[in-house]
């Protein structure tokens, strides 16, 4: 199967009434799009674009954005897995997710791992997705962070290393992977549930994002 994208999502503000210390917008509720999407660099996470999507609207700009959180991409294969797991219909955007993928395994991308969609846009891999409260209380499933974790699928980030235009349909060739065996589930793993691989993470270098490089120093 030809890896591609199955749908382009970008997320409107609504309200969501997350608690306490959180805004009371977010764009995690994304819809898919019909057509081209431009695709850039948005910049620092402070005083940037927030979203590396044109027009996708982030809630909670302390924690989520900029150049190193562009976009995030999750397979189709992972929402077929949880619709199954949750009895419900999960439709592509309803993670939040920016690029619904196919034909990839996401999870098993390697950090630095460089991909070509669309009219020229190249993205390259940078971790994983923390899930959050918002996450939660948006998909109203009760201990969801906790069972999330647990499996062990978060889906990717990925930079912008060059503009362009995304839609539905287009292939997705990965370009160059790195030569370590550090895979964004493997450094999900070690931020979350096996924190005894946090040293291993230091053989990806130099394709850590700053997160996982203060991950990296914080374990000393």
């Amino acid at each position: 199967m030809t890896a591609s994208i199955v749908s382009v999502n970008i997320g409107r503000s609504r309200p969501l009434d997350v608690g306490r210390n959180y805004p009371d917008t977010s764009g995690i509720g994304k819809e898919p799009q019909v057509g081209a999407v431009g695709i850039r660099p948005p910049g620092p996470r402070r005083g940037g674009l927030g979203s590396g999507l044109v027009g996708d609207f982030i809630g909670d700009s302390r924690h989520h954005g900029g150049d190193e959180q562009a976009v995030y991409a999750v397979g189709q294969e992972d929402l077929d897995h949880w619709s199954r797991h949750l009895d419900r219909e999960l439709t592509p955007g309803m993670f939040g997710e920016n690029l619904t993928t196919a034909g990839i395994d996401v999870n098993e991308a390697l950090l630095g791992e460089w991909w070509r969609v669309g009219d020229g846009a190249e993205l390259v891999v940078t971790g994983p997705r923390i899930p959050c409260r918002t996450f939660q209380v948006w998909l109203g499933v009760r201990g969801w962070v906790k069972t999330y974790t647990a499996a062990g699928r978060p889906g990717a980030y990925l930079r912008v290393a060059a503009a362009g235009q995304v839609r539905a349909g287009d292939a997705i060739t990965v370009v160059h992977r790195p030569d370590h065996d550090v895979t964004v589930a493997m450094a999900f793993r070690a931020m979350t549930t096996e924190r005894e691989l946090i040293p291993h993470l230091a053989t990806a270098e130099p394709h850590l994002s700053e997160e996982l490089r203060g991950v990296l120093a914080k374990a000393g």
